[in-house]
């Protein structure tokens, strides 16, 4: 999508059709009841009328909170509830996953959710015009330090808990869209008003109940090795956390560009686009290498996700090789993905019939590409 602002700015915009849902939606009236008063003055018109456009917020069937507390989630009638609204930013919730998690357990199968954050990019917004210049800037990266950092390191998390209790947290989009996913959710709408990013979500499945979620700056990813099996391939962090769950989020949305990576992926950080430019983030994959789940030239290890997308005989040939570092993209440099597919076809018929020779050439024209020709990861 061209236009991401476009997305979530405009309801009016969104394929979402309420009629999916067969939830009620109030007409407009001169006169606010006294629980759209409540959310009009807590949430600001913008919000309230996006809120009300997608859920009748006076039936007995939607659920209005402002709240942090799971306690409060737990009291839920879960079989007459078919809409849960909060209107408190999740930034305030100590344990954002197990916060959610208790929504999908205490509602049905497409029950709407509304909830709210404040992004890490709003809040950047927000901070550089709340201070004066220079001020500001060096205000956003202690910030920034205290707030996002802080809390993902093993060392520094207990001080940042110990000191906030949890509230006022840095979350990105990227990480407040895989949290939903990963725990049960389908984002279907959102959108911003002042300096809220807003979702409207439903319940599609139980969540996966991840117990060890990565957050440092080393993660591994689970992947496709030799003759189907899993293994964990490790890489710098180029992305923010629980961007794993988004990824048929993103390629429904943007699709494949020509390098047959995702379109404008917001789920990559500013370092991470410098880092993946000059390979620094796959440094990690040496481990892989030397361990043995890897080999120095071949095909990509794959997620599940991208193997849907390849045809199911390359995907049998592909199962018989230990994948590698150097892929064959980087000595044959397709255009597209289509091209992409061919390349690893072809790389594996030679390489069946001569191993070692065809790791050889393939590594040497990756080599000359990338330090001649200037060839880069994206």
């Amino acid at each position: 999508m061209k236009d991401n602002q476009k997305q979530f700015r405009f309801v009016e915009d969104d394929v979402f059709a309420r009629d999916v849902l067969d939830i009620p939606v109030k007409q407009a009236e001169t006169k606010l009841t006294r629980i759209e008063r409540s959310i009009n003055d807590e949430a600001g018109p913008g919000a309230f009328e996006m809120i009300t456009s997608f859920v009748n917020v006076n039936d007995h069937s939607t659920q209005v909170f402002s709240t942090t507390s799971i306690f409060n989630i737990n009291k839920i009638d879960r079989s007459t509830t078919r809409a849960l609204v909060n209107l408190r930013r999740i930034n305030d919730v100590r344990r954002i996953n197990k916060f959610f998690e208790t929504i999908n357990e205490n509602i049905e199968r497409d029950v709407v959710f509304i909830g709210c954050a404040e992004t890490l990019e709003l809040r950047h917004k927000r901070l550089l015009n709340k201070f004066p210049g220079i001020v500001n800037h060096l205000y956003v990266f202690g910030d920034y330090i205290f707030k996002r950092v802080f809390p993902k390191l093993p060392v520094t998390q207990k001080i940042y808990f110990a000191l906030t209790g949890g509230r006022n947290r840095i979350i990105s989009r990227a990480e407040t869209l895989g949290r939903l996913y990963s725990c049960g959710f389908e984002v279907l709408h959102e959108e911003t008003h002042g300096y809220l990013y807003y979702f409207v979500a439903r319940k599609v499945k139980k969540p996966v109940y991840d117990n060890s979620p990565s957050y440092g700056p080393v993660f591994g990813m689970k992947r496709t090795g030799k003759d189907g099996k899993p293994i964990k391939v490790y890489k710098l962090r180029t992305m923010y956390p629980f961007s794993e769950y988004l990824q048929q989020y993103v390629y429904e949305k943007n699709h494949l560009d020509n390098g047959g990576k995702f379109k404008d992926d917001f789920r990559v950080t500013s370092f991470g686009r410098i880092a993946r430019r000059f390979w620094i983030d796959e440094l990690p994959m040496l481990y892989n290498w030397l361990k043995g789940d890897l080999k120095l030239v071949g095909v990509r290890p794959l997620s599940k996700q991208f193997q849907s997308l390849y045809p199911e005989s390359l995907l049998n040939i592909r199962n018989n090789y230990r994948p590698g570092l150097v892929p064959p993209y980087y000595a044959d440099m397709p255009k597209n993905f289509d091209e992409i597919i061919e390349s690893e076809k072809r790389y594996l018929e030679t390489y069946a019939q001569c191993g070692w020779c065809t790791d050889v050439k393939y590594f040497f024209r990756a080599f000359i590409n990338i330090v001649f020709r200037n060839a880069r990861s994206k």
